[in-house]
């Protein structure tokens, strides 16, 4: 049984030389074999030990493994050269190739394989460094091994991160097969003497605790192919949850047995973010029972898939990276319509991309100085809609006035000196309307009139009915209805200031005696003497009624739809601007 986890980085080790005491009786480290100059000892366990040396006959450097002891008994050289045949036929990239199997002068068995340099995968889980699609991707060489020695009907028996070396040229190694053994073949299995200690009863127990699965804990001699990946699982957990999947010593024992252990990761350490993938290849191969364990193949396949995935995101984060500051430039240049779009391609290949989602955001919520061509043009479509819709109230505000003034014939008319000309305007000022429903985009020479055929009305309207009637109502309904054409928006104030003025300067010229007068103050009372109209009961008090009704229904449907086009237009911008606050990752 190995229990040490901090073997040396470099060696393949039986699991005797960890596990036993050897014999005093040792070899002189320095004693050199035929052909081989001898270097230090770079490796020992309790009966073997594992020399530096250099082939002089071919020239490379190798590391010779041999047995310590002068006279090592026959369950332990048998047990040495299994080890060395079973790694010399398994001829693979991540399996350190056997060059040589002798003996020495005195008889003792030896073999020469390649010098590994690197470190273990156990030392680099746990390095600051730690890059995880790396060792991800050294696993899957490890997964990959591990079939093919399967394919050979060879069991590992000892996978863990501490038997698996990652090269300085980015080559992997799957180290110490001296626990190896062959599918149907009958080996006298060793008993060590940790397993008292440990208060295991039954069965012989090779392997290191922590990693064996359940069904080599309890008849060893019989594990199969699956035990290996549930060691190979065992690894993956530790490298995706940063901790043992069982605890150390001998509490690994229980927990294993028992499966007591969080199997899946992701649940044992949600703060690491584990990929759902990987955690449910890790808890496949964490099964208890051996049959419904992936194969080696299986897990090497599907750990790559999302290698190729992850890679590809990588690929598209970059991309992502690239676009946002192609967008910051052409930004910089006035060239928005092109900003947003490659912002926009930015976000749909890294949907995290906070830098993608903050320009956009911007872009959006933040209206240039100078609207670019494209978005003028946009914009001009939007205010010829809003000019068409509210002409089309304006031709019903128009026609009301015309239909007011037939009324005025019902109280009685005295002059028609206003009444006609009053309806002419109304009915020029409806139809204009009409036309600009059709060609929402009059020129300044056609608003200006447009603006002289209301201050007409308003001057009229005074001269026929007084000017503290209605006609204060409906200057300002007049001043309320301009303001929503785009063209009196950006003068507004001196809109305000002619409309004021049609409606003093009549007043004014009947004080100065330039017009004939239409009120005047009597006893305390106000009184209305206007030419145009008889005043006689009850005609006239219906029609001043009728007259501020129809000027309340016009300024409430008016102020409705400027106020509902208003609210929309509020809650589409919230709402966009809400939907486009939810783009930036938190």
């Amino acid at each position: 049984m190995q229990g040490d986890e901090n073997d040396p980085p470099t060696l393949p080790l039986t699991p005797d030389d960890h596990m036993r005491t050897g014999p005093t009786d040792l070899v002189d480290p320095t004693k050199a074999l035929d052909g081989y100059a001898f270097g230090e000892v770079i490796g020992k366990g309790g009966i073997g030990e594992i020399v530096a040396a250099h082939d002089l006959r071919i020239g490379r450097d190798v590391a010779i493994k041999r047995l310590r002891a002068r006279s090592p008994s026959e369950v332990e050289v048998s047990r040495f050269l299994r080890e060395a045949r079973i790694q010399a036929r398994l001829e693979h990239p991540a399996i350190p190739p056997v060059h040589e199997l002798g003996r020495d002068g005195d008889g003792r068995p030896y073999f020469a394989m390649k010098r590994l340099t690197g470190r273990t995968l156990a030392e680099l889980a746990t390095s600051p460094e730690h890059n995880r699609p790396r060792l991800l991707r050294a696993f899957v060489e490890v997964c990959q091994a591990i079939d093919f020695s399967h394919a050979r009907g060879v069991v590992h028996r000892d996978l863990k991160p501490s038997n698996i070396i990652l090269g300085n040229f980015g080559e992997v190694y799957v180290l110490d097969w001296g626990l190896a053994r062959v599918v149907g073949e009958a080996v006298a299995e060793v008993v060590t003497d940790d397993i008292e200690s440990l208060e295991i009863k039954s069965g012989d127990l090779l392997g290191t605790p922590g990693y064996m699965a359940p069904e080599q804990l309890q008849k060893a001699a019989e594990a199969g192919r699956p035990a290996d990946i549930y060691a190979l699982g065992s690894t993956l957990f530790e490298l995706l949850a940063g901790e043992p999947l069982h605890p150390r010593g001998p509490n690994a024992l229980p927990s294993t047995v028992g499966g007591e252990a969080i199997t899946s990761p992701a649940k044992r350490r949600p703060d690491r973010q584990i990929a759902p993938e990987l955690d449910a290849i890790c808890v496949a191969m964490l099964q208890m029972d051996p049959a419904a364990r992936p194969t080696a193949k299986g897990v090497a396949e599907r750990v790559e898939a999302y290698l190729d995935g992850d890679r590809d995101v990588a690929r598209r984060k970059t991309m992502a990276t690239d676009l946002v500051w192609t967008a910051r430039a052409l930004l910089d240049q006035d060239h928005r319509g092109d900003a947003m779009r490659t912002a926009g391609r930015a976000l749909a290949l890294d949907p995290e991309s906070s830098e993608a989602a903050q320009l956009i955001t911007a872009l959006v919520l933040e209206p240039p100085k100078e609207p670019p061509p494209e978005l003028r043009r946009v914009l001009d479509d939007a205010e010829a809609e809003g000019t068409r819709n509210h002409a089309k109230t304006a031709v019903g505000a128009y026609t009301a006035i015309a239909a007011f003034l037939f009324l005025t014939m019902w109280n009685g008319v005295r002059y028609w000196d206003i009444v006609l000309p009053l309806l002419g305007t109304a009915a020029a000022m409806a139809i204009a309307a009409v036309a600009i429903t059709r060609r929402p985009r009059p020129g300044l020479g056609a608003m200006l009139a447009y603006l002289a055929g209301n201050i007409a009305i308003i001057v009229l309207c005074e001269r026929m009915a007084g000017p503290f009637t209605f006609v204060p109502a409906l200057g300002c309904v007049m001043v309320m209805s301009l303001m929503a054409w785009p063209q009196f928006t950006r003068r507004a104030g001196l809109l305000i200031i002619i409309l004021a003025l049609a409606f003093l300067v009549p007043l004014v010229l009947e004080n100065l005696g330039h017009l004939e007068q239409t009120w005047h103050m009597e006893a305390g009372a106000l009184l209305y003497n206007p030419r145009t109209l008889f005043l006689a009961a009850p005609r006239t008090p219906v029609l001043l009624v009728l007259a501020s009704v129809a000027i309340m229904i016009v300024a409430g449907i008016d102020a409705a739809r400027i106020l509902r086009a208003n609210r929309e237009a509020r809650i589409q911008l919230v709402t966009q601007a809400w939907h486009l606050r939810q783009l930036l990752p938190r």
